[in-house]
């Protein structure tokens, strides 16, 4: 496993502007979990800038009534979300 520079979890919705500063601060090496109302932007189609590993926590997006599978992150569960902060130097909640 690559380790990740920093792991940069997010709450917010798209339009919320904690959501507008964390996808400025992302750098490569890190990696974004999205988390809560975060995963609405799953939803949304467009491009999107990121170039890095995206995730998102599966119970947030499946309580959102979002059922398909989301081709921008890798859905994952709470061991995961664990493991994947084991792996960060830094983390970031936004």
């Amino acid at each position: 496993m690559t380790p990740i520079h920093t792991l940069h979890i997010l709450n917010k919705p798209p339009e919320h502007p904690r959501s507008v500063a964390c996808m400025n601060a992302l750098r490569p090496g890190d990696a974004l979990l999205l988390t809560e109302n975060a995963v609405l932007a799953l939803a949304v189609q467009g491009d999107t800038a990121v170039s890095i590993p995206v995730y998102a926590l599966a119970p947030d997006f499946v309580a959102r009534g979002l059922d398909q599978s989301p081709d921008r992150a890798a859905l994952v569960d709470f061991p995961a979300m664990v493991d994947l902060t084991a792996q960060a130097q830094n983390v970031i909640s936004w």
